[in-house]
């Protein structure tokens, strides 16, 4: 093999590399410097009692059973839908010199075919996150 086969994965062993040191400085950092349940004067972490370690904890702010609206998840899954197509933009994009007329006119026709979705969406009501409807 060439010498040029093994110089295009140079960055990505250079980024390996840097990772790699990253995250073993930040654990010989929190090694070194943080504290121990006996240096800071806390007890060990099974003598606490049941309230030990409350300073961490967050407090709840209402009801753990209250109702969330439907609209949440056909947003998400509206979102989720749209982004995997958009993502076809991209290499699109990237080539499109190259595809000329023929690739303009298949992105046009994977546009329209996503557009017709988005407006019924739309119309439904689906996008719409005003508070006057809790009927859900």
């Amino acid at each position: 093999m060439s010498y040029g086969y093994f110089q295009s994965y140079l960055p990505v062993l250079i980024l390996l590399v840097v990772v790699t040191l990253l995250a073993g400085g930040m654990l010989l950092l929190s090694y070194v410097f943080g504290t121990r349940p006996s240096e800071a004067g806390e007890p060990a972490p099974d003598e606490r009692d049941a309230e030990g370690g409350a300073e961490y904890t967050i407090l709840p702010a209402g009801e753990a059973r209250q109702r969330i609206s439907v609209k949440f998840y056909l947003c998400a899954m509206i979102f989720v839908l749209f982004v995997a197509g958009i993502m076809f933009l991209f290499p699109w994009a990237v080539i499109f010199h190259e595809l000329r007329m023929f690739g303009f006119l298949e992105m046009l026709l994977f546009i329209l075919l996503v557009l017709p979705g988005f407006v019924y969406l739309w119309r439904k009501g689906v996008l719409d996150w005003s508070e006057s409807d809790s009927e859900d």
